[in-house]
Order: C-alpha cells, then structure tokens, then sequence
C-alpha cells in the first residue's frame, strides 16, 4: 500500500516542479517567437457583449501554446521513472515505474499525439494565413475530422488488443456492445473534445481539468489500477504547474496543444478504468460548456437570431452580466471540486 502510495504522489510532485523548471525556457520561445494568435475572435463575433467583456489586446500578446509545459512534464517524468527501473533495476526501481502496457501506454500515447495534432493546429492560428488561420467553422470541422480519425485508432486498439466489449452501468451492471464499442469511444472522444471551449478566461481550463484528472486518479486507485493511477495524478501535477503561470494575468494560454491531448485522454482514462458514464458527472463543468454552445446555436438558428446567453460559452455570459472573471474562475474551480468528488463515490459506491 505504502509504495503504491509513493508511486503515485512522487512522480506527481516531479511533474509539478518539472514543470515549473520547464516554464521559463518555454516562456522565452514563446515570446521570442511570438507565439500568439495573429486574428482576434472579436473579428467574426456580432455580439455586443462579447466586444465588452473580450481584451483583443491581450489575446494578440499572449502566447498560445502553454499547453506545451503540461505533456512535456508529463514525458518527462514517465521516461525518468522508466529508465531509473531500467538503469537501476531493483524491486523499488520497478514498484515506482508507473509505464506499462496494459494501463498507460495508450494514455500516453493519446496524450503527446493529441497535443503534437493540437500543437501543429495552434501553428497554423500563430503562422497561417487565410481562413484557417481564422479558425473558422470550416477548419473547425476538419480537426472534428482529426479528433475522430485519431479516436477510431484507439477504439481499434480497445477493441482489438484489450478485449473492451462493454462499458459498466452504474448500480447495473456491463453493458455489451461488441464492435461497436469502437463508434461508442469515438462519440464520447468528440463529446468530450468540444468541452475544450472552456478554455476562455485565464486559469479556468487549467482548474478544471486538474480536478477532473485527480479524480480519475482516485477512480483508478479504488480500481486497483495503480498505473492509471499515477499517470492521471501525473498529469494533474503538470497541468498544476501550468496553472500557476496561467492565473490572472496569464502568462500564456493552454491553447489547443493542451486541449487537445487531455480531451482526448480524458476519454480514453473513462474507458480504461470502466467509467464512462460517470464521466459527464466529473466532467460536469465540461458538459456545462459545451451545452450552452450547442444551445446557444440551436436557439439562433431555430428562434429567429434570439439567444439563449448573452455570450456563448456560458463562462462569458457570466462575465456579460456583470461577474468579474476571477469570480467566474473561482466558481467553476469549487464546481469542478465537488463533481470531481461525486463522481468519484459513485464510481466506487455503484460497483
């Protein structure tokens, strides 16, 4: 028990201050190469409320690619536990060494291919000319496009290599889905990619998703699934260490780098550990987000123009109607926490 505690927390405190070491060089190539949006969404947005709450100034001025602090610290501090197990084997060597196979090698493999995909989109917004570097609708779809390609080949490899034929219901019992559970992960990869939104207000994507991976390290642990464990716990003390250079005033933004592999992670821990449903309920502030975007353009387009919110994602109507950002963050943060919390007893109560 006690060194599966070590191999949890340890390698979470590494990652932590990895990635803290790692910022100030990153920061110095991110300001030295400008690595910041060259179009403000302020261009293709009407809404008034949105120019009022929106600092154009400060989006054009801040790096976009923080999110490469966050998969960096987490590589890094897989393979220093790795090649320790390798270069020093012994039975300490081996308990601490959290890469394995069968629980967190497609976790890491899904986290640096989602967040190099994201990496390269974040270039073409900084580098690019022409409407995808505009991010509109139509490039939007094709990183959906992307997003499912790359879930298709981790639902191939479920299905395939490990087995998965099914996904638990909770206080149910196995639900059994065959082949088809390869459309099933890629539906909730989607799903889960267009809670991405929330990274919109300085520090709010970074808490949340500390919450909601320290929750699937819990999930995991309760599962026995110690290796899943600490990757999870990894990866939230990376995203902390983000977290600290990125609370008001931000010094650069997660950007897609970092949206797109922990989405996309997020998914595939929910499979791993046999949670699935029980991830809109740690991910609540994700499903929140990403709700009140598809509603505020189904109201639109099926209201005469009338919205729902001022400002859609719902983080900005708060600020529209008068919360200080800070006040929007801290909020989502206490949310997050209390989900996280949730899910975590049901995931463990309901088996």
């Amino acid at each position: 028990m006690y060194l599966n505690l070590i191999k949890i927390f340890l390698p979470t405190a590494i990652a932590f201050f990895l990635g803290l070491l790692l910022t100030p060089i990153a920061t110095h190539f991110f300001y030295k190469y400008k690595m910041w949006k060259k179009y403000s969404r302020n261009i293709d947005v009407t809404a008034p409320d949105f120019s009022k709450i929106h600092n154009e100034k400060e989006e054009l001025k801040t790096p976009r690619v923080g999110g490469i602090i966050i998969w960096l610290a987490v590589l890094f501090t897989t393979l220093i536990f790795y090649l320790v197990s390798v270069l020093f084997p012994s039975e300490g060597s081996y308990g601490i060494n959290f890469l394995s196979r069968n629980q967190t090698l497609i976790p890491l493999f899904t986290l640096l291919v989602g967040s190099l995909i994201g990496l390269w989109d974040d270039f073409v917004q900084i580098y690019g000319t022409g409407k995808f570097a505009r991010d509109d609708q139509s490039w939007r779809k094709w990183k959906a496009i992307i997003v499912t390609f790359v879930s298709l080949l981790i639902g191939i490899w479920f299905f395939y290599k490990l087995g998965m034929i099914s996904f638990h219901i909770p206080f149910t019992g196995e639900m059994y889905l065959g082949i088809l559970i390869i459309p099933f992960f890629i539906i909730v990869a989607l799903a889960t990619f267009s809670g991405g939104v929330i990274d919109g207000i300085d520090g709010l994507s970074g808490g949340v998703f500390a919450s909601i991976f320290a929750a699937y390290s819990a999930i995991a642990y309760a599962n026995n699934q110690i290796d899943i464990a600490a990757f999870s716990a990894v990866v939230t003390g990376a995203i902390l260490a983000f977290l600290w250079f990125n609370i008001p005033p931000a010094r650069f933004y997660m950007g897609e780098t970092g949206i797109m592999g922990l989405t996309i992670t997020l998914a595939t821990l929910a499979f791993l550990t046999d949670s699935v449903l029980i991830l809109p309920i740690v991910a609540l502030p994700l499903v929140i987000t990403s709700l009140s975007v598809i509603f505020q353009m189904l109201s639109k387009k099926f209201r005469n123009g009338k919205r729902i919110f001022r400002v859609a994602p719902i983080h900005h109507h708060f600020e529209a109607i008068g919360w200080p950002s800070y006040k929007v963050t801290m909020r989502f943060w206490v949310l997050s926490v209390v989900f996280a919390i949730i899910g975590i007893i049901l995931a463990v109560i309901s088996r």
